[in-house]
C-alpha cells in the first residue's frame, strides 16, 4: 500500500480555496479514513500574482496545469467549462490519475467520454459535487439505487433562481430587483444568465437523468425554460391557488422513453418542494421500490461544496489503497429522449376574459375540442373590464398545452392570455 498520494488540485477560486484549506487542516483525519497520507503537490491557477486565501501555500501555486496532472495520483478539477478542463482531465487519466470534479458543464457535454478514458485506464471518476453542492444526490442516485427502479426525478438544482423566486414571494419584489438582491448578497454573478435561463439547472438535469435511467442523455438533450418570463403577478397568484414558483429540473420515465427538461413550475404548497427556501437546493426522487425520497441542503457555496468534493476524494484514495474501483457508467437501457412536446404535466392557464354569461362555456368547449380536461375553474370579477379566469387542467402533453394557448387566444371572449404555467409534484 503507499505511504501517500499525490493530489493536484486544479482551480484555486472559493471552492478550491476551501479543498485546500480542508486538505490541510484535516490531514491526519484523511489519513487515518484513507490509509495513505492525501499529500497536495500543486494547485494551478490563472495569475500567480492573485490575491489569495493565506490558506494556500504559494510555492504550490502554477500555471503548467497539463504538467501538474502528469504527476498526481488523483486529481481535483475546479476550473469549470468544457476546455481546457476536459483536455487536462482526460491526460490525467491518461497518466494514471484517479479524477474528482465538479464541472457539471463538462459532464453534460461530454461525460462518457471521460467515462470511457477512466474505464480503459482502471482509474476512477467521481463528480458529487456537479449537482447540488453538498446534497449527496449523486452517490444516492448512482450507487444507493442502483437496484431499484427510478421512475422520476424532480429537483430544485440551482440555488440563484430558487433565491430569487422566494424573495419575490416573500419581498413582493419584480424579477429585476429579485435578481439585484441576490447579486449583491452573493448568490448570483454579475452576468446570473446561467441561472436565470436555466443553463446550469439543464446541465444537472442531464447528469441526473443519465444516472437515473441507464442512459446517455447531455445538455442538448434537455428542454430548457428560464424564469425570465415570470412577473410578480405570477408569484402573487401562486399563492393565492395554493402553490409556489420553483424552477424544476424534471426527469421522469414515459411511455416510449425518458423526458427530460427544466422549466419554471407551480408546486402544491403540501408537496415537499414548496418549502424549499433560500439557495437551497432539493432533489425529489420516485422509485418503484425506496418510494419517494428528498435530498435537501445547501447547493452552493465554497464550504458545502468542499465537502462533497472531499467526500469523493477519500472514495477514490481508498480505491487506490485497498483496491478497487468506484461504479463505471451505466447506459445499457439506452432510452430513447422524447422531444419537449412528448411531456406530460397539468398546468394553469390565467385569462382576461370578457365578463357576461356563456363565456366559460366557450372556454370549456376550446378545451375540450383540444382533449384537454378541466381540473378546476376560479373566475374573479374586477369590477370593471374583463374578469380574471383561472384554469386548472388535468395532465396533457406540451403539444395540447400550446394548443390550447392558440385556440384560447383566438376566442373573441378572450381579452389575452395572461400566463401558462406547469403544475408539477401534484
Amino acid at each position: 500500500m503507499p505511504d501517500a498520494l499525490k493530489v493536484a488540485v486544479l482551480g484555486c477560486g472559493v471552492v478550491g480555496t476551501q479543498v485546500v484549506r480542508l486538505l490541510t487542516e484535516q490531514a491526519d483525519d484523511l489519513t487515518a479514513r484513507t490509509g495513505a497520507r492525501l499529500e497536495l503537490v500543486g494547485v494551478a491557477v490563472r495569475s500567480l500574482d492573485a490575491e489569495r486565501d493565506p490558506v494556500v501555500d504559494r510555492a504550490l501555486l502554477t500555471t503548467d496545469a497539463a504538467e501538474l496532472v502528469t504527476r498526481a495520483d488523483l486529481v481535483v478539477e475546479l476550473m469549470g467549462g468544457v476546455e481546457p478542463a476536459r483536455t487536462l482531465l482526460l491526460s490525467a487519466i491518461e497518466h494514471g490519475a484517479s479524477v474528482v470534479t465538479a464541472n457539471k458543464a463538462l459532464l453534460a457535454a461530454d461525460g462518457p467520454t471521460l467515462y470511457a478514458a477512466a474505464d480503459a485506464a482502471g482509474v476512477d471518476l467521481y463528480f458529487e459535487a456537479a449537482v447540488a453542492g453538498a446534497v449527496p444526490v449523486v452517490r444516492a442516485v448512482r450507487e444507493s439505487l442502483a437496484g431499484d427502479t427510478v421512475r422520476r426525478v424532480l429537483g430544485i438544482v440551482n440555488g440563484t433562481t430558487n433565491f430569487v423566486l422566494d424573495t419575490m414571494a416573500s419581498d413582493d419584489l419584480d424579477l429585476e430587483r429579485a435578481v439585484k438582491d441576490a447579486q449583491r448578497l452573493g448568490y448570483a454573478e454579475a452576468d446570473p444568465t446561467a441561472d436565470v435561463e436555466g443553463f446550469d439547472a439543464a446541465a444537472k438535469a442531464a447528469i441526473l437523468a443519465s444516472l437515473a435511467f441507464h442512459t446517455r442523455v447531455s445538455l442538448d438533450d434537455v428542454a430548457r425554460e428560464g424564469i425570465t418570463g415570470l412577473t410578480d403577478e405570477d408569484v402573487a397568484w401562486a399563492a393565492r391557488t395554493g402553490h409556489v414558483l420553483k424552477l424544476l429540473a424534471v426527469a421522469e420515465r414515459l411511455d416510449g422513453g425518458i423526458s427530460v427538461r427544466v422549466h419554471p413550475a407551480l408546486v402544491p404548497l403540501e408537496h415537499p418542494l414548496a418549502g424549499v427556501r433560500g439557495a437551497f437546493n432539493a432533489v425529489f426522487v420516485e422509485a418503484e421500490a425506496a418510494g419517494q425520497l428528498m435530498f435537501y441542503g445547501p447547493g452552493a457555496g465554497g464550504v458545502p461544496t468542499a465537502s462533497a468534493v472531499l467526500g469523493d476524494l477519500v472514495s477514490v484514495a481508498r480505491h487506490r489503497v485497498v483496491g478497487g474501483r468506484g461504479p463505471a457508467e451505466s447506459f445499457y437501457a439506452e432510452l430513447p429522449v422524447l422531444p419537449a412536446h412528448a411531456a406530460v404535466s397539468r398546468f394553469q392557464v390565467r385569462l382576461d376574459v370578457a365578463d357576461r354569461p356563456g363565456v366559460l362555456a366557450q372556454v370549456a368547449a376550446a378545451l375540450a375540442n383540444l382533449g384537454v380536461s378541466i381540473e378546476a375553474v376560479r373566475q374573479t370579477p374586477t369590477g370593471t373590464g374583463p374578469a380574471h379566469l383561472v384554469i386548472s387542467t388535468h395532465a396533457a402533453t406540451e403539444a395540447a398545452r400550446a394548443a390550447t394557448v392558440e385556440a384560447l387566444a383566438a376566442l373573441p371572449v378572450v381579452d389575452r392570455v395572461v400566463s401558462v404555467l406547469r403544475v408539477e409534484g401534484a
